[in-house]
């Protein structure tokens, strides 16, 4: 009976488009969901499925978000340019079924707009579309999942009307694990280590995610007085050789490391030996991570690719209740992953900005059950982090700089939050030897005029100036002099960055500065108060030299 099921029900496809991975961790839930109910399933990045192959496609979910001014995530570009094609033929999707689930955040005006622009072009195209489209809201109070569960739960019951035989199936358990997707092979040897610089490509390639370059850390400076509660580090890279342009606006990305504690602290919960080395194979026709070498060591895995500092999701919860054998533990497990439980685990978990290394801590007996098999199915991999680049190559060539804000604060745990990546880059200190940072750079959303005359007028307090720094060094090496920066911080003397800079181009008259120190007086002040102060100025640059306006915080 089991292999007729196989040969008439259809192989679900999830493809998603996802920036941080949540769209990939909600595609990942509803696939074990499929394999629970016995589906064959495959879930693929819109950019690593074939498109071409739609057209012969029976049943498939797209879970997308949507991402800045409601562009498509980065992972599903290519496909979005395809799907627009002019020259597709109407009706060439007839043989689809499909849904449509879309993850956004209504504090956006483009609220979910890539999932609803997919969903009329998917009509157009004569697809097949099961249900609504699902429109999940970051904002609300228990996050996407508020709507994505009676979304899901309304989905399968019309996947079970299209495909009658799948009601038969008696589905697995929600408290048996299902398979890895990838098992461990632990080798015996142990081989000297190699340097991850000389897996370096050799050919011209501009860096990318796949391929990114290791830059070197020239200087990590503290650009806030000691006595400030802020650490904020002025960081420049050295990227001779590597093929890397940008301008004003872009957005330099790169991928942090676990802290050494974190890492020795994972080992010993999971009783692994850093040192040891395995090889991955894949259960069924996923892929191997390209970016884990094979061999690896546990160190590396553990340190460069588990994101065990971040505030673990629901599905965390859901894997982890299905190994506990401990009694108290189980029923606190799957009270956090069921719909009712939200608002508890929000508590425990979202609220206090918990890590996930912490739950484990919380839950000894549940850890000490978790085979290792089940890592890369448990952990989402560390996401890249961007930052405005604060440089320009042509005041600096072979030169990146980034201005950023050491992330600390506090919740009612006893130990303070740290934000992954500014606390690691905070912690190279290229004096204690030469630091290699893999990095690489990606289109901004700012984009400054052509025209020589066309004035800008930018507001960048703390931090956000950084975009500008790059904007004001360009654009004065090109003779573009009509600039007018607002710019504001807590106090003159602590946290006032590129000062100087500011009253050298001043003083050669290539700058009209505007700053707003907040606490250097009774009454707060703000960048806000500067530019209402200067109405008459910026709306004869607005109205009468069609001045452009950027804002970055």
């Amino acid at each position: 009976h089991f292999l007729s099921v196989i040969m008439t029900n259809p192989t679900l496809r999830i493809l998603y488009g996802s920036q941080t991975g949540t769209a990939q961790d909600v595609a990942q839930r509803i696939a074990r969901q499929a394999q629970r109910r016995q589906l064959q399933v495959q879930v693929l990045s819109l950019d690593n499925y074939n498109v071409a192959n739609l057209i012969s496609e029976s049943l498939v979910v797209f879970v997308c978000s949507t991402t800045g001014q409601g562009d498509p995530p980065d992972n599903m570009m290519n496909f979005w340019r395809f799907l627009f094609k002019k020259t597709l033929p109407v009706g060439s999707l007839s043989r689809l079924d499909c849904a449509i689930l879309g993850l956004g955040d209504s504090s956006y005006p483009k609220f979910n707009f890539v999932a609803k622009k997919l969903h009329k072009r998917l009509l157009q195209l004569g697809a097949s579309v099961l249900l609504p489209v699902g429109l999940a809201d970051d904002q609300h109070d228990l996050g996407s999942d508020a709507v994505i569960d009676p979304w899901l739960t309304s989905f399968w019951e019309k996947v079970f009307a299209l495909y009658p035989s799948l009601v038969d199936v008696v589905p697995l358990r929600e408290d048996e694990p299902l398979p890895p997707s990838y098992t461990f092979h632990f080798l015996d040897d142990v081989k000297e280590k190699t340097d991850d610089r000389l897996r370096i490509p050799m050919e011209k390639t501009v860096p990318s995610q796949s391929h990114p370059f290791f830059s070197r850390l020239v200087s990590n400076k503290r650009v806030t007085d000691m006595s400030h509660f802020q650490d904020v580090r002025h960081i420049e890279f050295d990227i001779t050789g590597s093929n890397i342009e940008f301008v004003a606006g872009d957005v330099v990305m790169m991928r942090p490391c676990n802290t050494p504690e974190d890492v020795q602290q994972f080992c010993q919960l999971l009783r692994l030996d850093p040192e040891a080395r395995f090889t991955l194979r894949a259960t069924d026709n996923t892929a191997v991570p390209a970016r884990l070498p094979q061999p690896c060591t546990v160190r590396h895995l553990v340190e460069s690719y588990l994101d065990v500092a971040a505030v673990p999701r629901r599905s965390f919860f859901e894997l982890l209740s299905t190994f506990a054998t401990n009694e108290l533990e189980q029923e606190k497990l799957v009270e956090f992953s069921s719909a009712a439980g939200q608002d508890e685990l929000h508590s425990y978990c979202n609220r206090p900005r918990r890590t996930a290394l912490e739950v484990l801590a919380d839950f000894p007996h549940t850890t000490a059950e978790l085979k290792v098999d089940y890592l890369l199915d448990l952990f989402p991999e560390i996401q890249p982090r961007s930052f405005s680049i604060a440089s320009s190559l042509q005041a600096h060539p072979h030169t990146l700089q980034i201005l950023v804000a050491v992330v600390c604060y506090k919740t009612k745990l006893y130990k303070p939050r740290r934000g992954l990546c500014s606390t690691w880059l905070a912690s190279l200190d290229p004096a204690q030897g030469e630091v290699y940072v893999p990095l690489w750079v990606k289109k901004g959303s700012l984009k400054f005029p052509k025209d020589k005359d066309t004035p800008v007028i930018m507001v960048g307090p703390g931090t956000g100036v950084a975009p500008f720094r790059s904007a004001l060094q360009e654009r004065i090496a090109e003779g573009k002099n009509a600039n007018v920066l607002f710019f504001g911080c807590r106090s003159e003397s602590k946290d006032f960055y590129f000062s100087s800079e500011w009253e050298e181009m001043m003083k050669a008259g290539h700058l009209t500065l505007f700053t707003a120190f907040s606490r250097d007086q009774e009454e707060k002040v703000y960048v806000q108060h500067r530019v209402r102060e200067t109405a008459e100025l910026l709306w004869d640059l607005i109205a009468n030299k069609s001045a452009n306006v950027y804002i970055a915080g």
